[in-house]
């Protein structure tokens, strides 16, 4: 056999990554402000509140088999019961170590995670310890949660300074939407709040009060426009009732995508009169509620619980007025509950009763996030092979819907023609150049299809692919371009046990 010489370019797949996505969370809310000094607050209000140190580590995306370095955050957080404690998913998301801090910075313990979700980006907190907690959380007031405000109300977002002092920073309650924060297409029902913020007091997000009751939490503030986004009353009241009842089911979803029946050619084809609203139904997500229920795509869903829902997908609430249609499940239903859809097919009326359920992220072809989850990956002679992940094609930068590979974008907004082949979409992300990858070291972000005549559902069977063989080639079959290449087992064992020793701690994860 010829000799194995691992050159020193072992980790040149360094140079096949993407971009760095700009869109750093720990950018949000940041800098503020400074032409308005807010009043400070009448009332003792440092006993309902506590400030959050987050220690985080994530996963590097591109080498799966190491971290990235550790970074940290800081945050000022509502009580809301006892010992309990409200923030946003983002601030605790791959965390190493959490830690309260006292108002007046002159007291720590220890805080685990009690319920987190990420889809509506809120976090419940308590102390790592009972004991400890009792002594922490002494003489402490808890936040009442207010009654939720209407247009035009006067919210007020709560700060401290360094030295303590609390201020208050007076904002108009401008609109209601349904928008997306932290997860693309998980949307919630949030307040867009005028308010002209100091950096004084800069905190990675806020308690946003009503009355001296708890209106909200800050998830992000735009400078230049002097807009706060801010989960509104109805979401962080059904999160805290349902993360305080026990263990947490989470926001449920429909389980469909949907058009706007505007176009007066569309609202012809599907038989919808002149007097009728409604959103067409393009897609419906496999194993989802809305397929268990017998929706079926060409749907046109007129009303949800007796709710009529207009041609933009939007229905009357009573305090915020026009409000988008997905409130109607995400914010007002539990998992588990029934709600009954009002349905046109080929121009006939229906009715189904639907059983709402959340959606396992981890159940989808391409998931949403990797907050709390170490990737998937093999590394085969030098060869990587991923799952895909939303994350993966973000890190493509900020225009990655039009940057990343059209193989892997195909697959996330289309999972509905894949999802009979595989489970999840198995990739080779790149190679490092060893004797076992040469005339292969530019191949990367090729879908993987069948590893020596075996069907890729997912990683585990990616590796079984590879350890049950016996032959002294692997073939691997790439969906793209009908591509197929061979690799040396003899070869790639031996670059494998190189790869150990120069810094891979391992060779794969399918957990």
């Amino acid at each position: 056999m010829r000799p194995l010489l691992l050159l020193p370019l072992l980790f040149t797949l360094l140079s096949c990554q993407p971009p760095e996505s700009k869109n750093s969370p720990s950018e949000k809310p940041a800098a503020v402000d400074e032409t308005v000094a807010p009043a400070a607050t009448p009332w003792d209000v440092k006993s309902s509140v506590v400030r959050v140190n987050s220690t985080q580590q994530s996963w590097n995306l591109w080498q799966p088999w190491e971290k990235n370095p550790p970074g940290r955050r800081r945050a000022l957080a509502a009580i809301i019961g006892p010992q309990l404690v409200i923030t946003t998913a983002e601030l605790v998301a791959d965390a190493t170590y959490l830690e309260f801090e006292s108002a007046d910075g002159s007291r720590f313990t220890p805080a685990r995670v009690i319920a987190v979700d990420h889809e509506a980006n809120l976090a419940l907190l308590g102390p790592a310890s009972e004991e400890q907690g009792t002594e922490f959380f002494a003489n402490t007031v808890p936040f009442e949660i207010t009654t939720p405000p209407v247009i035009g109300t006067t919210l007020d977002v709560l700060q401290l300074e360094d030295n303590g002092l609390p201020l208050l920073t007076p904002g108009t309650l401008q609109s209601v939407e349904m928008t997306s924060n932290l997860l693309p297409g998980q949307s919630f029902l949030t307040y867009l709040v005028k308010a002209s913020m100091q950096s004084a007091a800069s905190s990675f997000t806020l308690p946003v009060l009503h009355e001296r009751k708890l209106a909200g939490v800050l998830l992000s503030y735009n400078s230049k426009d002097q807009i706060c986004d801010v989960v509104s009353t109805d979401i962080l009241a059904r999160f805290i009732k349902e993360a305080t009842g026990g263990q947490y089911g989470g926001f449920p979803s429909l389980g469909v995508a949907i058009a706007r029946t505007e176009d007066n050619s569309l609202r012809q084809w599907l038989k919808l009169g002149d007097e009728q609203g409604g959103i067409y139904i393009r897609s419906v997500r496999k194993g989802g509620a809305a397929e268990r229920a017998g929706v079926l795509k060409g749907d046109v869903l007129l009303a949800v619980d007796g709710q009529q829902i207009d041609r933009r997908g939007y229905y009357q609430h009573p305090s915020y007025g026009s409000v988008s249609w997905g409130h109607l499940i995400r914010g007002t239903k539990s998992s588990g509950d029934a709600v009954t859809l009002s349905l046109l097919r080929e121009g006939k009326p229906l009715e189904l009763e639907v059983k709402v359920e959340r959606e396992d992220d981890q159940a989808r072809l391409v998931p949403n996030h990797l907050y709390d989850k170490a990737p998937t990956y093999l590394v085969k002679g030098g060869m990587i092979f991923q799952e895909l992940t939303l994350p993966l094609l973000e890190s493509f930068g900020e225009d990655w819907r039009s940057r990343a590979p059209l193989n892997l974008l195909d697959t996330f907004e289309n999972p509905e023609k894949y999802e009979e082949s595989m489970d999840r979409v198995v990739f080779l992300s790149g190679a490092i150049p060893t004797p076992a990858t040469i005339g292969y070291e530019r191949l990367r972000n090729l879908i993987v299809r069948k590893v020596n005549g075996r069907d890729i559902r997912d990683m585990k069977s990616l590796i079984k692919a590879f350890e049950d063989h016996d032959g002294e080639l692997h073939t691997i079959d790439f969906a793209d371009e009908n591509l197929t290449v061979n690799l040396d087992e003899a070869i790639s064992t031996a670059v494998d046990s190189q790869l150990l020793q120069r810094g891979i701690n391992r060779l794969s994860r399918a957990e």
